[in-house]
């Protein structure tokens, strides 16, 4: 290790990408599911441990696994393990490619993301009807990650899939965020909203739950459901109306929300429905965890560490450009600390998508906003990832950039303005060689962002 920053700034094999990627590295060890699921779940003398909570088996009678999300099977990987003997059914659903083997008790199913799809639709089918067979004496272990609102589709009727499909893929090109969005499913879904928790009721729930939300909301991680919904349809019609497509969106959707408006169709639950469930609610990993994790890795290389906030939102261009002007900041006045030096952060930013789409994702168009403004100079690079290992609609998980990252795209024949204008961040990261390839990581904790400077 290094000890000093005089050691730190001469030394030749310190160069700030590869410092950006061992963070990254050490950051994502630090939140995988299965290893706390491994130290925390443990059955001995009749007695489950869970998370701090005892339970006496004796007085179980059986144990139901359901659940969705980008990080549900390595829960359900670990789970199994632990419990195989007693569990007596249980349904998983993922992101294609996210399944490395099947399960011997478990069944797991692959669907689509962020769109949903059949495979979904009928997952989700089969997650109602098992906790709808749960009984007062059954224990179901409900395990929830980011992704599971788009993977737990069950819509209400007469809503259809390809409706559902047709509203959420308005929803995410609007810019909308992730709140008006779940508001939105909440209120057209069988299953979201707390409507999962009613399912389940009147055996008793417990949901291991990986957060990917800003600020950790149970009522928004996978649209909440097995928690009460603060959100009304009132809100699922301003996300709508907000964003300019309360015309585009199906017939079949407004008039459902507008119905609930006039109280014609009940509200999802509120704490009150609550009162009488056995459910307990548990955050096992969140993006609180990645970033102390990635600033413990950055105090150990002898960096002066600024976590900035776990809780950035807004246009990705325009947060990396923010980004850039403190890492510039630091080169040029060692303010608010001085080189060597890494910037953290982590929440989730978006990208308002033009009629004109590329080939990218909100890290990746992060890291180039942040490029377009590091230009030139020596010793810094910004990094970024979705913690899922696929940053929008693609296998990227995101990207790094530097200080020759512009000149390198000219050199290829690619302007940096017209790569953001385009949105096709990826395909400009990819030509350069810096985009980041994780594969499916197991969890999901939203976006982590690294930027040194030396």
């Amino acid at each position: 290790m290094i000890e000093n920053k005089e050691e730190i700034l001469s030394s030749g094999n310190r160069k700030p990408k590869e410092i950006c990627l061992q963070v990254i590295v050490h950051a994502l060890k630090s939140v995988n599911p299965s290893i706390e699921i491994g130290k925390r779940v443990s059955i001995s003398s009749k007695k489950l441990r869970i998370f701090g909570k005892q339970i006496d088996l004796d007085k179980i009678n059986d144990i139901y696994v359901i659940g969705g999300g980008k990080a549900s099977y390595a829960m359900a990987e670990e789970l199994e393990n632990k419990l195989s003997d007693r569990i007596r059914e249980g349904v998983i659903v993922t992101k294609y490619g996210y399944m490395r083997k099947p399960f011997s008790k478990l069944k797991v199913v692959e669907a689509n993301h962020p769109v949903p799809d059949q495979n979904g639709l009928e997952a989700g089918e089969e997650i109602l009807q098992i906790a709808s067979e749960a009984e007062k004496d059954d224990l179901v272990i409900n395990l929830i990650s980011g992704g599971g609102s788009a993977l737990l589709c069950s819509p209400q009727d007469p809503i259809t899939l390809e409706e559902m499909q047709n509203t959420t893929d308005l929803l995410v090109k609007s810019g909308a965020t992730i709140n008006e969005i779940n508001a939105v499913r909440k209120h057209i879904s069988k299953i979201k909203g707390g409507k999962l928790a009613e399912k389940i009721h009147p055996a008793s729930c417990i949901s291991l739950i990986v957060s990917d939300v800003v600020g950790d909301p149970l009522d928004v991680i996978a649209s909440g459901p097995t928690v009460p919904d603060p959100t009304t349809f009132e809100d699922a019609y301003r996300a709508l109306e907000n964003h300019s497509i309360l015309e585009k969106v199906p017939k079949s959707v407004l008039d459902h929300i507008s119905e609930g408006m006039k109280k014609k169709i009940r509200e999802t639950p509120k704490k009150d429905r609550f009162r009488d469930m056995k459910i307990d609610n548990i955050i096992i990993s969140s993006n609180d965890k990645a970033t102390e994790a990635a600033a413990e890795k950055s105090k150990e290389l002898g960096f002066e560490t600024l976590v900035l906030s776990r809780m950035i939102e807004g246009e990705s261009k325009e947060v990396g450009i923010v980004t850039a002007g403190i890492l510039r900041d630091i080169k040029r006045t060692q303010t608010p600390v001085g080189p060597p030096a890494t910037l953290i952060s982590g929440g989730e930013t978006t990208v308002k998508l033009s009629d004109e789409e590329g080939e990218g994702g909100p890290n990746q168009e992060f890291v180039l906003g942040a490029a377009a403004k590091i230009s030139g100079f020596t010793d810094v690079a910004v990094a970024a990832i979705d913690t899922d290992g696929t940053d929008g609609p693609t296998d990227v998980a995101g990207g790094i950039v530097d200080g020759s990252t512009v000149k390198r795209l000219n050199e290829n024949g690619l302007k940096l303005p017209e790569v953001l204008r385009s949105h096709n961040s990826g395909f400009a990261l990819k030509k350069l060689g810096d985009a980041i390839f994780t594969g499916p990581t197991g969890t999901n904790v939203n976006d982590l962002r690294i930027a040194v400077a030396l």
